[in-house]
This record gives C-alpha cells, sequence and structure tokens, in this order.
C-alpha cells in the first residue's frame, strides 16, 4: 500500500484515528513578494506557455518554481525535495510530490526531519489529493518519532492552494484556500509555515 492509496481524509482518519477540525490556524497572512527573477520567469510561462495543459506543466512551471522562489529564503535551515521516497512501513510509504525537511548536517544528499508536504491534485482532485497528503503527514510523524510538533501539508493545483496541519490525533484544515491570482498571499503562508519552524537560533 502507498500514499496514493488513499482516496480520501476519511479514509485515512478511519485507519489511524485521526481526528478532524477547520480553523484558521495561520495566525497572520503577510503578503511576501515573488523575487524579481522569479516574477520574469513566471510571466514569461505564462504569456508562452499553457502552463496547465497537464499536471507535469502544473508541477513543472507553477508549483515547483513557487516553492522554490518561497524555499531560497530559507535555504540556510532548509531542504527541497522533489518526488523524495519516504516509509515508515509498507501501509506508509511513497514519494510525496514535494517535500521540505530540515537541513541534515550530512549534507544536502540526507533527508532530515520532514516538515511540509506538497501534493499536486491530479485531475483537479482535491479531495483524493487530501487523502494522500493526510497519509503522508501521518507517515512523516512516526517517521519524526514526534506526535505533539505539527506537521504540515498543501494540496495544490497550481491555481488554487490549500493548506492543513497535524498534530498529534488531530488533522486541522485551514479554512481559507488560497488563489493564484493573489500570489503574494500563497508566498506568505509558504513562508509562514517554514517561518514557523525555524530553529530557535535562527
Amino acid at each position: 500500500m502507498t500514499f496514493t492509496d488513499f482516496k480520501s481524509i476519511a479514509q485515512v482518519q478511519e485507519t489511524f484515528d485521526i481526528k478532524y477540525s477547520e480553523a484558521d490556524y495561520i495566525e497572520y497572512l503577510p503578503n511576501v513578494e515573488p523575487s524579481s527573477a522569479f516574477l520574469e520567469e513566471f510571466t514569461f510561462s505564462r504569456e508562452h506557455i499553457d502552463v496547465f495543459a497537464s499536471e507535469t506543466s502544473r508541477c513543472e512551471n507553477v508549483i515547483y518554481p513557487i516553492l522554490r522562489d518561497v524555499y531560497k529564503r530559507y535555504v540556510g535551515c532548509f531542504s527541497l525535495w522533489s518526488h523524495k521516497s519516504i516509509a515508515y512501513d509498507a501501509q506508509l510509504s511513497g514519494a510525496p510530490d514535494y517535500l521540505i525537511s530540515t537541513k541534515s548536517a550530512l549534507g544536502k544528499t540526507v533527508l532530515g526531519t520532514p516538515i511540509i508536504v506538497v501534493v499536486e491534485a491530479k485531475r483537479n482532485d482535491f479531495v483524493e489529493g487530501w487523502g494522500q497528503c493526510l497519509a503522508e503527514l501521518v507517515a512523516i510523524q512516526k517517521i519524526n518519532g514526534d506526535d505533539i510538533k505539527p506537521v504540515y501539508g498543501i494540496v495544490t493545483d497550481g491555481e488554487l492552494w490549500q493548506f492543513g496541519k497535524l498534530a498529534g490525533d488531530l488533522f486541522t484544515r485551514h479554512k481559507t484556500a488560497l488563489s493564484i491570482s493573489e500570489l503574494e498571499r500563497v508566498f506568505g503562508a509558504i513562508a509562514y509555515l517554514m517561518q514557523t519552524n525555524l530553529p530557535e537560533a535562527a
């Protein structure tokens, strides 16, 4: 069984005894300006490429560039992974589309502590996307061996960005979804998740 075998939040809840709630847990949503380099490339892509033509196009031209541009601000503390395989056991295994972890002291080839998973909503199916995402959150919570510190999930089709977190046995879905038309707010929400997980000395 892999993460993609989970088709809904309810399926993961019933399998792992997870409670569900909805709340805008991001305490503040600052506007974070994308870098000029990102805006130049992003504008070019949207003008000349059908960036939403396929799942691969969405990932390559929208989702990953956004994650990467926010990540660059925190490169000293975190690592960004694309399709990195993780496994807790035979039931919880697979490769999240994107994963943000703490930076390992051993270098960029070694996974640190996973804190954020990002799932591309295939066929714009957010129900299935959240099933997969929550299963991944359960896995990284167990891998980390810490069910107190929250871990965070994002499900997106590139245009709509939805957020959630798992703390203990409680999954909280962020009520407010963000649109790519509010690019600074999307950047701000992702930055907030990284800022929240910065080491105290950072």
